[in-house]
C-alpha cells in the first residue's frame, strides 16, 4: 500500500511555516534590583556587622556598628560648649552682683581720695613754686598727678555707672547667637554620633559588605549594598532596529534563565532616549544597526527571584 505523496509533505510544510512566522522582538539582559548604597559617615574602625550578604532586614533595621569612641567625646565637647554659652547668656540678663558694685563705689571713693590729696599737693606747691622755692618740674609734676587723679575718678565713675546700668541689648543679642549656634553645633554632632550605627532605610536584602569586622573604610566608602524593591525588573539593552517600536508602559514577556523556561509578564518602566555607547562610525549607515539602548521591564508576580539571572525580553507587537 502506497502512501500519498501529500502524507509526506504535510509535516514539512508546517514546519517551514512554523520557521518563517514572525517572531517578537527580543532583548537580552539580566535581573535586577534597585541598589541602595550605605555609605561611611566616618572613617571609623567596624566594631560589629549585625547581618549576612543574602539576608534580609527591614526599614530601620542595625546594619552594622563602627566605633564611637572619638565621637562621643566631640559630643561630650559640644554639649559642654552649650552649657557654657547658656550659663554666659544667664550671666548677661542678670546683670552686675552686689559685690562687683561694692567693689566698684571702692574703687570710686579712693580714687577720689587720691584726687584730693593730689590736688591739695599741687595747690601748696604754686605759692612756692612762683617764689623759686621749689623747680618748676616739681610743680609740673605735681599739676600732672592731680590731672591723672581726675581722670581716675572719672573712670571709676564710669565703671560703677555701667554696672548700675546693666548690659546692652547688643550683647544679650551676642550671646543668644553664641548660644544657638552652639546648639546647632550640638546637633549636628549628634547626629554624625547616631549614624556610626549604620541602619538600613528601606527594607531589602543585603546584596554585599564589601568591609569586614576591624577595616577602617575612608568617608563615602560603601559599607553595605542593599537590594530594595517590591518586585525585580529586567534590565535589557534594545538594540537599535527594536527602538522606535519600544515605549514607555508597554506590555512585554520577560523569560528568565538560560532557556527561557519561565515567563513572567511585564511592562516597561524606563527606555534611554540615547545609545550607550555611541561611536563616531555607528552614527549612520549600516553600523546604526549595532546601537543599543538601556531599558527597565518591571515584572509582575515575579516572587522573589534573586538579581543577577539572565534573561530575554519579548516586546509585544501590539500596545
Amino acid at each position: 500500500m502506497t502512501r500519498s505523496p501529500r502524507l509526506f509533505l504535510a509535516p514539512l510544510l508546517a514546519g517551514l511555516l512554523a520557521a518563517c512566522a514572525p517572531t517578537a522582538p527580543q532583548a537580552l539582559g539580566t535581573l535586577e534590583y534597585d541598589r541602595i548604597t550605605l555609605p561611611a559617615p566616618a572613617a571609623e574602625r567596624i566594631v560589629d556587622i549585625a547581618v549576612r550578604e543574602g539576608q534580609r532586614v527591614e526599614a530601620g533595621a542595625r546594619v552594622l556598628t563602627l566605633e564611637r569612641t572619638r565621637g562621643d567625646a566631640q559630643l561630650a565637647a559640644a554639649r559642654a560648649e552649650v552649657a557654657r554659652q547658656r550659663q554666659a547668656l544667664e550671666e548677661l540678663r542678670n546683670g552686675a552682683r552686689s559685690e562687683d558694685l561694692a567693689q566698684a563705689r571702692a574703687n570710686l571713693a579712693a580714687a577720689q581720695a587720691q584726687a584730693r590729696d593730689a590736688a591739695a599737693y599741687y595747690r601748696r606747691l604754686q605759692p612756692l613754686g612762683a617764689q623759686r622755692l621749689v623747680s618748676a618740674a616739681d610743680v609740673d609734676r605735681a599739676r600732672a598727678a592731680a590731672g591723672n587723679a581726675d581722670a581716675q575718678v572719672a573712670a571709676a565713675q564710669a565703671a560703677l555707672d555701667e554696672l548700675r546700668n546693666g548690659v546692652r541689648p547688643e550683647q544679650i543679642a551676642q550671646a543668644e547667637a553664641a548660644l544657638a549656634a552652639a546648639e546647632a553645633q550640638l546637633e549636628a554632632q549628634s547626629f554624625a554620633s547616631g549614624r556610626l550605627d549604620v541602619v538600613a532605610p528601606r527594607a531589602g536584602r543585603v546584596d554585599s559588605l564589601p568591609y569586614r569586622l576591624g577595616d577602617e573604610a575612608p568617608v563615602g566608602a560603601p559599607l553595605a549594598v542593599l537590594l530594595v524593591g517590591e518586585r525585580p525588573y529586567a534590565r535589557v539593552y534594545v538594540p537599535e532596529p527594536l527602538r522606535a517600536g519600544v515605549a514607555v508602559g508597554d506590555r512585554a514577556t520577560v523569560r528568565v534563565g538560560a532557556g527561557g523556561e519561565r515567563a513572567y509578564a511585564g511592562r516597561v518602566r524606563m527606555i534611554r532616549s540615547e545609545p550607550t555607547f555611541t561611536p563616531y562610525y555607528a552614527l549612520s549607515g549600516e553600523d546604526a544597526a549595532r546601537l543599543s539602548y538601556l531599558a527597565e521591564v518591571e515584572l509582575e508576580d515575579a516572587g522573589d527571584l534573586p538579581a543577577g539571572l539572565p534573561l530575554r525580553v519579548e516586546f509585544d507587537r501590539d500596545r
